[in-house]
């Protein structure tokens, strides 16, 4: 008999641990617990290395960090520098890239048509109450490793307008940008990357007031009047921060004044 291998991802211990035994239950499945995203990260790369990776991952919704004692027994404690927050959707975000090949369900305790939509966004295959049978849950496991996708009827309609909606900003933001010329782009990219406008100056050896000239009309072509909007515009139509090469790359994005701070 195949063994499906699932990891359970919630730091809610109680609720945790008595998934992973009713689950631990049944004759075809292996079942551990993980307390954190960054302990789910370590029990996913162990069990990679040891050759039984993971099929199914069943991410609570509402993850948060815990550290020190939160982790579950079932997986070891992650290092101090590991123990940065990383919720249930970007975790999923995080293992769908990385490990394509295990399947994603979110357990959450309400009914969200948006977290729902960004889930599936996100590469979850499932998004299933926390309080359904163990008979539907154990079905919708099944069924992600057939490569189905799993709703609530009743979130299905709502699920739809927030992926639709997202897709018609997403094109609109795309061809926004596409009216930048190639040196504003750059600019943009590394306005997404948090460059301030002396940074920016120096990484494509323009004078500062070249790139303010920039700066001001990437935002009037984008049709928004700060930084931090066209930074948004900008990641919904997928554009990535420029490459790193300098240590001010990746940091927050500060605005003051409707410009980024130097």
């Amino acid at each position: 008999m195949a063994r499906i291998r699932v990891l359970v991802v919630d730091d809610h211990r109680i609720f945790a641990e008595s998934l992973a035994a009713a689950l631990a239950a049944e004759p075809d499945v292996d079942v551990s617990a993980a307390g954190s995203g960054p302990a789910a990260l370590r029990a996913l790369e162990r069990a990679a290395a040891e050759g039984r990776g993971y099929d199914v991952l069943l991410v609570d919704a509402e993850l948060g960090a815990l550290t020190g004692g939160g982790e579950l027994p079932a997986v070891p404690a992650p290092r101090q520098e590991e123990t940065a927050a990383v919720d249930g959707i970007a975790l999923v975000a995080g293992v769908r890239a990385a490990r394509p090949a295990v399947r994603s369900v979110v357990l959450a305790e309400k009914d969200d048509p948006r977290a729902a939509a960004r889930a599936l966004q996100a590469g979850a295959s499932g998004w299933v109450a926390k309080d359904c049978s163990l008979q539907r849950l154990l079905s919708v496991i099944r069924g992600v490793l057939r490569d189905e996708t799993h709703l609530p009827p009743a979130l299905l309609t709502g699920v739809l307008r927030e992926l639709t909606a997202a897709r018609k900003h997403r094109t609109e933001s795309e061809r926004l940008v596409e009216s930048l010329t190639p040196r504003e782009r750059e600019v943009l990219r590394c306005m997404v990357a948090g460059l301030g406008r002396k940074a920016v100056a120096e990484r494509l050896f323009l004078s500062p007031h070249t790139v303010r000239t920039h700066m001001q009309n990437v935002l009037g072509k984008l049709g928004v009047h700060s930084t931090l909007a066209a930074v948004a515009l900008a990641r919904r139509a997928g554009v990535g921060p420029a490459d790193a090469g300098t240590g001010s790359l990746g940091r927050d994005v500060v605005e003051r004044g409707g410009q980024l701070a130097q």
